[in-house]
């Protein structure tokens, strides 16, 4: 199948940030624990589950045979970590002392759409907004 140079670029783009996010899970997971919500049951195993979910979702993204699985996968998961993203915002959980505010936290929310988006249009499960009409 071929592709624009732009949706090759944002694959990569996301398949780096993940990488990097998954790998930062396991090496540290100290900050990411203590923004799970505290009805997540295990905060350690799943924050160790999130950065293999994260790794998997990387690697699967330069898999032309995975990409699809990969990019919904890494979707569902965006939408997953959505609570910790407005449980470190709302209670102003602070992460190795440095408190964020709302000038992180506002965009970072905001934009959770856009990468749940980013990883279905990078993985060719849609073509939305960029379809020509027939």
């Amino acid at each position: 199948m071929s592709e624009s140079r732009p949706r090759q670029i944002a694959r990569w783009v996301l398949a780096l940030a993940y990488l990097v996010a998954g790998i930062a899970h396991l090496r540290s997971p100290g900050g990411f624990i203590a923004i799970t919500p505290s009805w997540v049951p295990f905060p350690a195993t799943v924050i160790f589950l999130t950065g293999l979910a994260e790794l998997a979702g990387a690697a699967g993204l330069m898999v032309p045979a995975l990409r699809k699985a990969a990019g919904i996968g890494l979707a569902l998961y965006a939408l997953c970590v959505w609570p910790a993203n407005i449980n470190h915002a709302v209670h102003d959980i602070a992460i190795g002392g440095v408190h964020l505010g709302c000038a992180y936290h506002a965009p970072r929310l905001a934009l959770q759409p856009v990468i749940i988006w980013w990883a279905l249009w990078a993985a060719h499960v849609i073509d939305w907004p960029f379809t020509r009409r027939h």
